[in-house]
C-alpha cells in the first residue's frame, strides 16, 4: 500500500495504525493509462477509489453525443459515482482518466466488510460525501449565470491546477461555455495590461 493512501487515513484523526494496516488489505492499485475507464455510464458502479497519483473527469454524454463534465478528482481525494455506489445500481456519469493514474480500488463487498469491522470508516466517508457536497455547492455558485470571462477567472484564481492540468475542451465542457468562448475568455484576461 502506498505512504500516500496511508498518510492520508492518518490525517483524518480517527484512525489508529492498526486500523490503518487493517483496512489497506482491502484496496487493491489499480493504473490506468490516460483515457481508461474507472467506471462506465450504464454499469454497475461497484467501486470506490482512492487516487494516489494521477487524475479522472467525470461526465455524462448527451443525447447528441456530448460529454458533460461535471467534476474532476486527483490525488489524495476518493472517487466514485457515490449515489449509485451506495444503492449498487448503475453509474449515470462515467469517469476516466485525464493523465495516466494509480487508483487504490475496494469493491462494494469489501466496503461494507470494512465499515462493518473499522467502525472509524463511517466517519471518513461521511467527511469524504461532505466534501463531495460542498465542491458540488461551490461548483453551483460559482460557474452558474456567469459569463465565460468571470467562469475563467474564477478557475484561475481559486483552482488554477485544472488550467495546468486539463485540455481545453474538458475545462470549456466543465465551465458550461464552447472551446471558442474559453479561447476567447483567455485572451481577453491574459492581453498585457489585464486581470
Amino acid at each position: 500500500m502506498t505512504n500516500v493512501f496511508e498518510n492520508y487515513l492518518s490525517s483524518t484523526g480517527g484512525l489508529t495504525t492498526e486500523e490503518i494496516n487493517f483496512s489497506s488489505q482491502f484496496f487493491k492499485p489499480v493504473q490506468l493509462k490516460k483515457g481508461e475507464f474507472f467506471i462506465c455510464e450504464d454499469e454497475l458502479c461497484d467501486h470506490i477509489g482512492f487516487i494516489a497519483d494521477g487524475g479522472v473527469k467525470a461526465y455524462a454524454i448527451d443525447e447528441e453525443g456530448k460529454e458533460n463534465v461535471t467534476c474532476f478528482k486527483f490525488e489524495n481525494e476518493f472517487v466514485t459515482s457515490f449515489p449509485e455506489f451506495v444503492a449498487q445500481e448503475k453509474s449515470r456519469r462515467s469517469i476516466r482518466t485525464i493523465e495516466d493514474t494509480v487508483i487504490y480500488r475496494i469493491n462494494y463487498p469489501d466496503y461494507r466488510h470494512l465499515l462493518g469491522q473499522v467502525t472509524a470508516w463511517n466517519s471518513v466517508i461521511r467527511s469524504v460525501m461532505e466534501q463531495e457536497y460542498s465542491q458540488k455547492e461551490q461548483y453551483l455558485l460559482n460557474y452558474n449565470n456567469k459569463s465565460a470571462v468571470d467562469k475563467y477567472r474564477h478557475v484561475l484564481s481559486s483552482e488554477p491546477m485544472l488550467v495546468r492540468r486539463i485540455a481545453t475542451q474538458d475545462l470549456a465542457s466543465y465551465l458550461g461555455i464552447t472551446q471558442r468562448s474559453l479561447t476567447r475568455a483567455k485572451g481577453q484576461i491574459h492581453r498585457p495590461g489585464v486581470l
